[in-house]
């Protein structure tokens, strides 16, 4: 083989990334059998099967995973090339698309944000919000910037990300001032039967807090479990139960959310993380935003 015929390998990096032939086809606005063919001049100009069929599905073969992590690398610099190009001046706004995951509350999502919008240049920013999982998919695809959360990649992704950790901060339980100045007195044997908002079944955050009920002996009553802190915050507000916040947005709580701290989740932390798809921060706005929340958000 002298020369690799990259149009080949990135039909090839479709369909694994994509599941199959069918879906690469449609992603890539080819016609099936070109995309089949296109598979076949690969394996033919390697010397090597890429996949083998089992069943229905299309595996990859021992070389083909090997062809499918330099594929990744390929790819990954040639969009690192144009994004890097992208941020040059040119008088438009640097664009920063930025992926929070749900356990992010909103007033730390905005503290981590902030400082990239006070960059000298100005910054157009896009937000999405969605689970854990799904805005990883879209990072690797090169479709954000970076993924802002509260846990670690995990070993799930298929392609190769890098965390970046932001730092952590203690929990407290916050609640309307009536509730609290009940439940104050005898704080933390007074959460027996209190009403509490806790995050989602199956959440790391969750997982910690029950352990921490358990430690106390104390058996609250849920009152509902969510995954979005903006409602959480309003239900607080309304006097409907208590729920725990990172400490380190405890005064914007009480400012304007009119809750105020119960006490502490003694040896419960939450950690929040930058998710790139590289190990050296490129982009500025993403640059300044971890580190301004390790100066200052989590000093």
């Amino acid at each position: 083989m002298d020369r690799l015929n990259y149009h080949h390998l990135l039909y090839f990096h479709t369909v694994v990334r994509e599941g199959g032939v069918e879906r690469a086809a449609r992603k890539l606005h080819l016609a099936q059998p070109t995309v089949s063919g296109q598979l076949r001049q690969l394996e033919e100009a390697l010397g090597e099967k890429l996949f083998q069929r089992e069943g229905r599905r299309l595996v990859l073969t021992e070389v083909g995973r090997l062809v499918q992590h330099y594929a990744d690398g390929i790819f990954a610099l040639g969009q690192e090339l144009t994004d890097t190009l992208q941020r040059r001046p040119t008088g438009q706004p640097l664009r920063l698309t930025v992926g929070i995951t749900d356990g992010v509350p909103k007033l730390v999502a905005y503290r981590l944000l902030e400082p990239a919008l006070r960059l000298p240049e100005p910054v157009r920013l896009v937000v999405r919000e969605e689970g854990h999982e799904s805005l990883l998919a879209e990072l690797a695809l090169h479709h954000l910037d970076v993924v802002l959360s509260d846990a670690p990649s995990g070993s799930s992704v298929r392609v190769k990300v890098f965390d970046h950790l932001l730092g952590e901060t203690p929990l407290s339980w916050f609640a309307a001032p009536r509730l609290a100045a009940r439940l104050r007195p005898r704080f933390p044997r007074s959460l027996e039967g209190a009403p509490v908002l806790l995050p989602p079944l199956g959440t790391a955050l969750r997982r910690a807090l029950d352990t921490w009920f358990e430690a106390q002996s104390v058996h609250p009553r849920v009152v509902a479990e969510l995954d979005d802190s903006a409602l959480a915050n309003v239900m607080a507000q309304e006097g409907l139960g208590i729920f725990p916040a990172p400490e380190v947005i405890a005064a914007e709580m009480r400012r304007q959310h009119g809750v105020v701290s119960l006490g502490r989740v003694k040896g419960v932390a939450q950690r929040f993380h930058a998710i790139t798809v590289e190990r050296r921060l490129q982009h500025p706005a993403v640059a300044a935003l971890t580190s301004a929340a390790r100066r200052e958000l989590f000093a």
